[in-house]
């Protein structure tokens, strides 16, 4: 709402388009304002040996500046990127069948339409205690949210399975091949040594609440409420995750696997790089830990990799300068796209830990090749009137696993001295 339209418009593609414009110019501004800052503090360090305190803390404030404006245009592009639900006339008769059922169900707690469907689809979790099946399409509406909220399955591999484990083999020495004549004899290569990966879906849940006057509401569009009110329910569970769960009735987060000094790296294992000081960067050429960590990975996982962190450590990197003055980190070239840090993407996960003494702060690799989330296909619905009155609680899962399938397609910049 402005002051020349007093009266708010039906949203659009194009005004949240505009918006996003607005926000990134502010966003872009701020920037600038930081580096000027920062070139301020640098100044007061090399004549003074210590930055004046005020400079700090206005350098510090707009630092802070820039990542709210940042985190203001990704809502924003989150709402541009939501379509809408419920309108399509290509579904087959059966799909729609099953959303008008959904609906009634939703609404009125009406059971009949969608065992009857779920009954002839021979669905083994019909009944009511087990919940139903939401329609397909908003099935694939939260997956596709979900990939635009979750940070690590942005970047990781998705594979969708029926089963309640998935069981990959991986050749952990490398695939046994060889260059042979067209006539010559094919000698006998060595045997692989085959590793089996096994990633188990486990059940995620989100449980909205909603009034009946919002339920009785048919203007109200509820297969857009539900995405809306489980994407970041189910976001935040999934990411905290895929970085740190512990396998227990989760995902297995890639933090979770033990870690090596690079150069004892083996199977198994994530190698990490030190970067020599204990909770910081090196007092001098503090990026080199970086470079280090860029080239630790071998060219086959450079060519898409991405640094994984979080806000306050991008905090920080966006003040690191190469020897020629230029800034290593580098706003993103458009609304929409990632930061760079010295040429690779960023990816900010909040799951990710802060920097302090040993902690694994900074990750860097090809995660498309490197983190497996397994999704078994389908998403329930249990509706309760009962437990909340006079609220309505919608009982929501799905099934997600999650782990490492090549441990040598990560590595973590270690804040400590060895």
């Amino acid at each position: 709402m402005t002051l020349n339209n007093p009266e708010p418009a039906p949203e659009t593609k194009m005004g949240t388009g505009g918006e996003i414009a607005e926000a990134f110019d502010d966003f872009m501004h701020a920037f600038e304002s930081f580096k000027d800052a920062n070139e301020e503090r640098l100044g007061q360090i090399e004549s003074r040996m210590a930055a004046d305190v005020v400079t700090e803390e206005k350098m510090n404030r707009i630092n802070r500046a820039v990542d709210e404006q940042k985190r203001h245009i990704d809502t924003l592009i989150l709402k541009n990127q939501r379509p809408a639900l419920g309108g399509s006339t290509t579904n087959g008769i059966a799909q729609i069948e099953h959303k008008q059922g959904f609906d009634s169900y939703l609404r009125g707690g009406q059971e009949n339409g969608l065992r009857q469907l779920e009954g002839k689809a021979l669905s083994a979790g019909s009944d009511p205690d087990g919940g139903y099946l939401v329609p397909e399409d908003l099935a694939d509406e939260i997956g596709k949210r979900l990939s635009a909220v979750s940070p690590i399955r942005s970047i990781a591999s998705v594979r969708q399975v029926s089963a309640s484990i998935y069981k990959k083999p991986f050749a952990s020495t490398g695939p046994a091949v060889g260059w042979v004549g067209e006539t010559e004899v094919r000698p006998e290569t060595a045997t692989p040594s085959l590793a089996e990966l096994q990633f188990p879906t486990m059940e995620l849940y989100a449980m909205p609440a909603a009034t009946p006057t919002l339920l009785e509401d048919a203007a109200v569009d509820l297969d857009s409420w539900i995405v809306e009110e489980v994407e970041t329910a189910f976001a935040e569970q999934e990411g905290a995750a895929f970085v740190n769960g512990d396998g227990v009735n989760k995902p297995t987060g890639f933090l979770s696997a033990p870690i090596v000094d690079e150069s004892s790296w083996s199977w198994g294992n994530l190698g990490y790089v030190a970067t020599g000081a204990d909770g910081a960067l090196a007092a001098s050429d503090g990026a080199d830990v970086l470079i280090d960590t860029i080239y630790a990975l071998k060219a086959g996982y450079r060519q898409n990799a991405n640094f994984v962190m979080n806000r306050k450590t991008q905090a920080e990197l966006r003040k690191l300068k190469d020897a020629d003055g230029n800034y290593l980190w580098q706003a993103p070239a458009s609304a929409g796209m990632n930061a760079m840090l010295m040429g690779f993407p960023v990816v900010e996960a909040e799951d990710m830990p802060d920097i302090s003494t040993d902690s694994t702060a900074i990750a860097f690799g090809d995660f498309r090749r490197s983190y497996l989330v397994v999704d078994r296909s389908g998403v329930r619905i249990l509706r309760d009137p009962y437990s909340a009155k006079p609220y309505v609680l919608f009982y929501i899962t799905k099934r997600v696993g999650g782990g490492i399938q090549d441990f040598d397609g990560i590595k973590l910049v270690k804040f400590g001295t060895a």
